[in-house]
């Protein structure tokens, strides 16, 4: 069996999802503290590092990235490392492969690390408090499939008793509201609201029937760009 140094830690760290400004204190402290910070993209991650003037070394890990960059981040964590792992914004391990680094780690790793969640910005929940739903009892779709299984998940969300919410990409959010505005009930009884671009310059918030925000987009060709999220009330 390995030893370790020290009781390693792997801190999965929030940041802002737009404005820099709503990164916390403790989160900051973090950083700071960190030995090395793990990210998506290193040119993301510097910005914010360099907004406040925090120095550290970092290591890449993301979707692409391959087991490697996890065998080197776990290697760091068994010397005894602070490691603080972040995406470009929001939460990691929330529609992001955060979430394999931290299974990797209890896994191979286990008592010898200390993991520990640093909460803060995350689209979903910052579109669900402006959207006036209730968030007692919603499901949470992610990045909807790209081909295979899509039109099914669709489909599912049409016959949900729930209110739904999934993730967007400028590429594919016209398409996926003129499928909702098939499959979804004409009367009006289930909304649509699309946040884009939250905490951002050009923040929007668009609601109505399935028809009317898949035409809004249609007439607004330049507001399809950035990041959305898209809630189907039940």
């Amino acid at each position: 069996m390995e030893t370790f140094e020290t009781r390693a830690t792997l801190s999965i760290v929030a940041t802002p999802i737009g404005n820099l400004g709503d990164i916390t204190l403790r989160a900051l402290q973090i950083l700071k503290d960190a030995d090395v910070i793990a990210c998506e993209d290193t040119r993301v991650t510097a910005k914010l590092l360099a907004r406040y003037d925090i120095k550290k070394p970092l290591v890449i890990f993301h979707a692409q990235s391959g087991p490697q960059a996890g065998r080197r981040i776990l290697a760091l964590l068994g010397g005894g490392k602070q490691i603080a792992l972040v995406t470009d914004a929001g939460t990691p391990g929330i529609s992001d492969p955060g979430s394999e680094l931290v299974r990797m780690a209890r896994e191979q790793l286990g008592n010898a690390v200390r993991i520990e969640a640093i909460p803060g910005p995350a689209a979903l929940t910052a579109a669900l408090s402006i959207a006036g739903v209730s968030g007692n009892d919603f499901i949470f779709l992610g990045f909807l499939p790209h081909k295979k299984g899509r039109l099914t998940t669709f489909k599912e969300i049409a016959t949900s008793s729930r209110t739904c919410v999934f993730y967007e990409s400028p590429h594919r959010i016209e398409k996926a509201l003129a499928q909702l505005a098939q499959l979804l009930p004409e009367n009006g009884s289930r909304k649509i609201m699309v946040a884009r671009e939250i905490t951002k310059i050009h923040e929007s918030f668009i609601e109505g029937t399935p028809a009317e925000v898949a035409e809004y987009f249609t007439k607004h060709p330049s507001e399809i760009r950035g990041e959305f999220v898209v809630i189907v009330t039940a």
